[in-house]
């Protein structure tokens, strides 16, 4: 999907269409349930009809790589030996560098996200699809592309049109989005979903440490299971909202779960066959900096122009037209009517319910936004892009801080469930339109403290002590909310004077603090993971009587226990017994 992959050959219609008829013969031959004894693999496993992603997608739908995995084994035969790397084992191995970055994140995740289960195969198989494991591994010793890998400029012209987020910060184009890099992001996802892997301060998508890690962390959002097929359908669809694309990324994933080996960098081969071809669009050479005729491109070789075809698709070639702009200059926006995006004239809340969770609870209650047009009308298929701005630990469901959603045919787009961190206070969600200028519209989520509506002892035992003594038994309660274990609840224990004065008595029992002095009045406390709170060791000072102990939770719950405190009894003598002469 790269318009600057090295080398671009042009097969043209015939090609294409030779390609996907081998797919669709392809995955038609490999039914469930009919090849390697009878065994279904992921490869051969229909696709969940659920199957969905939202109209985002990491790559913007950008143009991928079309060509299969080779017929022949993915492992070298043994019989090789040491030699030359022939065509053959290059198309199958993964240059050394590139296959590390997918080692490494696959760790990474393992320790991130150990629910995802994302596989290293799965990003060798999307690597492959989108950059050729970033034409054949042409990196230098820290994983950064030795020339940028740029997808055609998402003008609309024959692809999606997405105009300029990051004012060319990452593709060169301060006009129109480019796909970047060897996992081939789209710059308004990389702004959200770019990682630092390699530790040197930057998140590149050029360099292949950085973009592995990140479209890990992109396949493993909205808490998906890549080991259930349904979801990973759903993780690669999202990728790239192409059912072509997720068929083509699953058969070399079986391919590499095959079995796979290292190659030299920059000795992998590079795909031939792409999905734009034929298409009547040519990708347009975008490098960094404008080009001038004469300039090679990132492959080495001097770009020419193209004609294209009057119609997409339309089979044939027409007479060359004059260029109406300069070489390397973005083209101008198409004729068409306006896209949606651009009739966005403002957001408005989609009656949101007031957003509030206790510490380390889900929000019930979800973000909706409305696109509208200046005249108040509802626009559909438009991007609203949610961010949790500010010093938080809230994030949405999935851990990520950012998400993308589409609106649906009423103009709404509704945000992923919010996740309360441990820090309470006032959350901001930021909602704004991807590809288009606009006032933002802020949400107010509220992060409270963790909370309790039930306390109870966990024993019945008597707490009786006898003047200057101890307590035998140690005050243990456990909270709840709504039935359920409260953990993590902020609780004070405090010695009262009575029923009706609930400040802290002078006298009685008392609790010891670090150096050895009397303390009626503990704060700070929390109960545990079961929701149990253990008190210390009481002691009892010289005063007998009836004493309080009372317990209040944050959330309201407060339990009184009583204390007694009485003299030993003294056992009298025995009517038998007379005194002694």
């Amino acid at each position: 999907m790269a318009a600057q992959f090295g080398r671009r050959l042009r097969k043209g219609a015939a090609t294409t269409a030779v390609a996907a008829v081998a797919v669709a013969a392809l995955s038609a031959s490999q039914a469930p349930g009919v090849n390697d004894h009878g065994r279904q693999t992921a490869a051969d496993a229909t696709p969940s009809p659920d199957a969905s992603a939202s109209d985002g997608s990491a790559t913007g739908n950008s143009p991928y790589y079309t060509d299969l995995p080779p017929l022949n084994s993915p492992s070298p035969s043994p019989s090789t030996g040491p030699g030359p790397t022939t065509p053959g084992t290059s198309e199958a191995g993964i240059p050394a560098t590139v296959l590390d970055a997918y080692k490494k994140a696959e760790a990474a995740l393992r320790d991130d996200k150990p629910g995802c289960n994302l596989p290293w195969q799965l990003l060798a198989a999307i690597g492959r699809v989108e950059s050729g494991q970033a034409r054949g591994g042409r990196v230098n010793a820290e994983g950064t592309t030795l020339s940028p890998i740029l997808g055609p400029q998402l003008d609309g012209n024959g692809f999606a049109l997405i105009k300029d987020t990051d004012n060319g910060a990452y593709d060169g184009n301060s006009t129109y989005d480019q796909a970047v890099g060897p996992m081939q992001f789209i710059p308004s996802t990389w702004a959200w979903a770019g990682r630092d892997a390699n530790g040197d301060g930057k998140k590149d998508p050029n360099n292949i440490y950085d973009a592995a890690l990140a479209a890990g962390h992109y396949l493993c959002r909205f808490n998906w299971d890549l080991s259930d097929q349904k979801d990973l359908d759903r993780a690669i669809l999202s990728y790239n909202n192409s059912r072509e694309y997720l068929n083509l990324v699953m058969r070399w994933l079986e391919y590499y779960r095959k079995g796979t080996h290292e190659i030299p960098d920059g000795t992998g081969t590079l795909p031939d066959n792409r999905s734009d071809e034929g298409a009547g669009t040519s990708p347009s050479p975008s490098p960094t900096t404008p080009s001038t005729p004469g300039t090679p491109t990132a492959g080495g070789s001097t770009p020419k122009p193209q004609p294209k075809p009057e119609k997409p698709g339309g089979g044939g070639t027409s007479k060359p037209k004059p260029p109406t702009t300069p070489p390397g200059s973005p083209s101008p926006p198409p004729s068409s009517s306006p896209t949606p995006t651009d009739t966005v004239h403002h957001l408005e809340d989609a009656g949101t319910a007031k957003l509030t969770a206790m510490a380390g609870e889900a929000f019930t209650q979800r973000i909706s936004t409305r696109a509208e047009t200046k005249a108040g009308k509802a626009v559909a298929k438009v991007r609203i892009r949610f961010t949790i701005v500010g010093d938080t630990d809230t994030t949405f469901t999935g851990g990520e801080s950012v998400a993308t959603v589409a609106t649906n045919s009423s103009g709404v787009a509704v945000a992923p469930a919010l996740q309360a961190g441990e820090k309470t206070g006032d959350v901001t969600v930021r909602a704004t339109v991807v590809g288009r200028m606009v006032a933002g519209l802020d949400y107010t989520a509220t992060v409270t403290e963790r909370a309790a509506d039930a306390l109870a002892r966990t024993g019945d035992a008597a707490l009786t002590c006898t003047p200057g003594g101890e307590f035998a038994n140690q005050v243990e309660v456990k909270a709840t909310y709504k039935g359920a274990v409260a953990d993590g609840v902020a609780a004070t224990a405090t010695l009262i004077k009575s029923a009706d004065d609930p400040t802290a008595n002078d006298k009685g029992p008392y609790f010891k603090s670090a150096d050895g002095k009397a303390v009626r009045t503990l704060t700070g406390l929390k109960t545990d993971a079961k929701g149990l709170l253990k008190l210390p060791k009481l002691y009892a000072d010289d005063t007998t009587g009836t004493f309080l102990l009372r317990i209040d939770t944050e959330g309201g719950a407060t339990l009184t226990v009583e204390l007694t405190v009485a003299a030993a009894e003294t056992s009298s003598p025995s009517p038998s017994a007379s005194p002694s002469a």
